[in-house]
């Protein structure tokens, strides 16, 4: 890996994880900023890809920012959670409406980065 893409993408990781951190501090409520986040990153990757960024600024935004600023894996207990919690229609509400909401979202995003 070249230095220069290892930099774009540590970069672009830097800037996702802070925005996902305040995101998280102004959506309050079990899992609402981890939706917002995972749907608003689908629709970003969705244009970054269709845009025709050169090779280092997809690495930095779409592999470093959109990566970090997603998480899978706070999705994932979350879900896990709500199921714990005897909230099972919520629990399948939430996995299925994000992944409905998510590809929906870079459909929408390449569609509309493809018009740029």
């Amino acid at each position: 890996m070249a230095l220069v893409s290892a930099l774009a993408v540590g970069l672009g990781g830097a800037g996702g994880a802070l925005a996902r951190y305040a995101v998280g501090q102004a959506i309050e409520g079990r899992g609402r900023g981890t939706l917002v986040v995972n749907v608003l990153g689908s629709f970003a990757i969705g244009v970054l890809l269709a845009a025709g960024l050169s090779e280092t600024a997809l690495l930095a935004a779409a592999v470093g920012f959109c990566g970090a600023f997603t998480t899978f894996s706070s999705f994932a207990v979350e879900t896990v959670r709500l199921a714990e919690d005897g909230e099972g229609v919520a629990a399948v509400a939430n996995a299925a409406g994000t992944l409905l909401l998510a590809l929906f979202a870079v459909l929408a995003g390449t569609l509309l980065g493809g018009l740029m």
